[in-house]
């Protein structure tokens, strides 16, 4: 996905918002590394787990999610030497246990919720190495039954230090009229008792310490010093026998470093899909239906960052039209409703769940481009239009079928006749590419051109005409009005400037008042474009001139060819991971091969099938060459596909082609075919290029070689 849209839709603070609801370390890294994705299935089995977590939570269960507290600096210097001390051991076994519970737990969830249980089923309880942590380690000391070289140790340390404190006893009671009180003291971990200075030729030993006033002196006994020498020799050897029992223990987590490392890794996948599913219940959020053809259908939908505040939005996309075309007033939240529809987009494709009503569905795109906002930049000498201008043609350079557009605002920012002109012919391109689109504006130029169009339609954002308060409120069907007049005298401009501006646009528009009373409808005074375009084609047609009639009639074929829209895929729907795959019997084979077959059904008309549609990296069979060859380039206009075989790059008719091997079968998720489809140099230009701006340096491809396209 560009960086820049998901800037744009604030994609990055969704991500901060999650983040508070994991707990660990690993957790908020998944959640930092966040992107969406664009393969169907793996994000149908990604809400599909999500949407299961909910459903464990929503039952009130309390997840025994282990804690990483101290496993990131164990797993980090696991091999490398470091001897562990007690507390990393208590950390670890406490790791330990809590792995073994979530492992129960998750199996007791395996039948309502497989996916989410399925993480724990690669999960190692590892009892071994906890048994022999609760054998040597408890409450962050090396226990005496760790072995018995250490047992003996701490016996003889026992009996000397009970013999010191029989003898400091007896001392004290022998001085007891020279003592300043009596009470032993430690200083500097040793004995020592207080005699007043007068008294000290009476007691043999080492003065350790004065009092303030330097009327008591501390002095060790000489007898209490050989205890302390012994103890001191003691609790050397008791040192050196924990350093080799803590090494021991080291060694064997050694062993089971990998399995530590896989269980660390699967804990912070749960918390990252707990995560994700405490989310969804803090909005409220819904699975979605999922589809690959550009569908969106959303009832209730709200943008997550808004709150319960804002009133819920109604939208459709991809069935009657591809393109929409969405007016009426400032404020009235044209631009929210485009950023709602952008980002709740991104959000089904990262593996989130909806905020919106239950029944929703979302398509599956390659990539989602933004045009939001003035884009105004003193550093780099951009003004509006030109800033607009230059997203437009990274749109231009990237959009085709699987591509969802929005764009804020066309044909602002320049002279509105040269603006609309160019928006239209924009909106013109991406109609011919089947792009999803959605726009706001205000002009009535492109609200003709919607309306005229099939494949395109026109929506307003409802507005009280009486209150002059905007309803929030997507009515699709109908253009809207900017109401500037009115806001203009709701926010004190003198009703003569006012009324002298209605007067001159009466004068400009006498011509385009004329030209709608023909049938496309004046969408100055909001009248309403009518939706069932079949019926009003021919007047719409008649009423507003097309300046370019040859791709308007092909994007008419284009949008006709996909009215009937494909059946849902059924490993696509709500839920669809948790079921088993059923074996679909042979079809009868009784006109020879089945590459015979399907030519005899349809392919050789052109009609072709669902089943043949080429994907960048499928693989695909030339059979009137008798070569396979790599999709680079997915169906045009003209129903030709880009191959490379054996180097070479060259366009086919798709009807040519037959299905070899999907590219899933060939690559693995997230591979980049620019190895396969680029040359080295410019996967090194490209690279570049990402980091920054290079002078001068061009990636230059070669131009296809002419294949049949018949």
């Amino acid at each position: 996905m560009n960086p820049q849209t998901l800037e744009r839709l604030e994609y990055a603070r969704i991500k901060t918002e999650l983040s508070t609801y994991a707990v660990s370390y690993l957790g908020k890294r998944h959640i930092a590394a966040l992107q969406p994705i664009i393969d169907a299935r793996t994000l149908r089995r990604r809400l599909d787990e999500t949407d299961e977590a909910a459903g464990v939570l929503r039952r009130g269960a309390s997840i025994p999610l282990p804690s990483l507290t101290g496993m990131e600096q164990i797993l980090d210097l696991l091999g490398s030497g470091y001897v562990f001390q007690e507390q990393d051991f208590t950390h670890l076994h406490q790791f330990l246990r809590s792995c073994a519970q979530l492992i129960d737990y998750m199996h007791g969830k395996a039948d309502w919720a497989p996916n989410a249980a399925a993480y724990a089923s690669g999960m190692h309880r590892l009892d071994r190495l906890r048994e022999e942590i609760e054998r040597c380690i408890r409450s962050n000391r090396v226990l005496d039954s760790a072995s018995r070289e250490l047992s003996k140790v701490r016996r003889r340390m026992a009996t000397v230090e009970e013999r010191g404190s029989r003898r400091l006893a007896e001392l004290m009671a022998k001085h007891r009229s020279i003592l300043q009180e009596n009470l032993a003291v430690q200083r500097g971990g040793r004995f020592a008792i207080p005699v007043r200075k007068e008294y000290r030729k009476l007691v043999k030993g080492s003065v350790l310490d004065e009092s303030s006033s330097g009327q008591t002196l501390y002095i060790e006994p000489e007898e209490i010093r050989q205890f302390h020498d012994e103890m001191e020799l003691l609790r050397a050897e008791e040192g050196r026998e924990e350093t080799k029992i803590l090494s021991e223990l080291t060694g064997t987590a050694e062993q089971f470093a990998q399995e530590l490392r896989v269980n660390a890794e699967l804990v912070g996948e749960y918390d990252f899909l707990f995560a994700k599913a405490r989310y969804a219940l803090a909005l409220n959020a819904v699975n979605m239906k999922l589809n690959e053809h550009g569908l969106i259908r959303l009832r209730g939908a709200r943008h997550p960052l808004m709150g319960s505040g804002m009133i819920p939005l109604n939208f459709e996309l991809g069935e009657r039209f591809r393109m929409l075309i969405v007016t009426g007033p400032n404020t009235g939240g044209k631009t929210l409703a485009l950023k709602t529809i952008g980002l709740l987009t991104l959000m089904g494709q990262s593996g989130l769940l909806i905020p919106a009503e239950e029944g929703g569905e979302l398509s599956v795109f390659d990539r989602i481009e933004a045009d939001i906002g003035d884009g105004q930049s003193i550093e780099q000498a951009l003004s509006t239009f030109s800033a607009h201008i230059r997203r437009i043609k990274g749109i231009l350079e990237t959009a085709g079928r699987r591509t969802l557009v929005l764009i804020d605002e066309m044909a602002s920012g320049t002279d509105p006749g040269e603006g609309v002109g160019l928006s239209i012919a924009v909106l013109e391109e991406l109609h011919r590419r089947g792009t999803c689109v959605v726009v706001t504006t205000h002009f009535t130029e492109i609200k003709t051109f919607a309306s005229a169009t099939p494949g395109c339609e026109n929506a307003r954002m409802e507005f009280d005409a009486e209150t002059l308060q905007p309803l929030y409120r997507l009515t699709i069907g109908e253009a809207g009005r900017s109401y500037a007049f009115a806001i203009a005298k709701k926010l004190g401009i003198p009703d003569a400037v006012t009324r002298r501006a209605e007067e001159l646009t009466r004068r400009s528009q006498v011509k385009p008042e004329q030209t709608d009373a023909s049938g496309t409808g004046d969408a100055a005074v909001g009248t309403a474009v009518p939706t069932p375009k079949e019926d009003s084609r021919a007047s719409s047609e008649a009423a507003a001139p097309r300046a370019n009639p040859a791709p308007a009639e092909s994007s008419s074929a284009l949008f006709q060819a996909r009215e009937d829209r494909p059946a849902d895929d059924p490993a696509l729907l709500p839920g669809a991971s948790l079921r088993r795959a059923e074996p679909q019997p042979p079809a009868p084979d009784t006109n020879g091969s089945p590459g015979e077959n399907k030519a005899e059904s349809g392919e050789e008309d052109g009609s072709g099938s669902q089943t043949d549609f080429f994907r960048i990296g499928d693989s695909v069979s030339v059979p009137y060459l008798g070569k396979t060859g790599i999709v680079y380039s997915e169906e045009d206009a003209m129903g030709t596909i880009g191959l490379q075989i054996q180097g070479q790059k060259i366009r086919i008719a798709r009807k040519r082609l037959q299905p070899h091997i999907p590219r899933e079968s060939l690559y693995p998720e997230d591979y980049d075919l620019s190895i396969v489809l680029d040359s080295k140099e410019n996967r090194k230009k490209r690279r570049k290029m990402e980091r920054r701006h290079m002078e001068g340096v061009t990636i230059v491809l070669p131009p296809d070689e002419p294949g049949d396209k018949r």
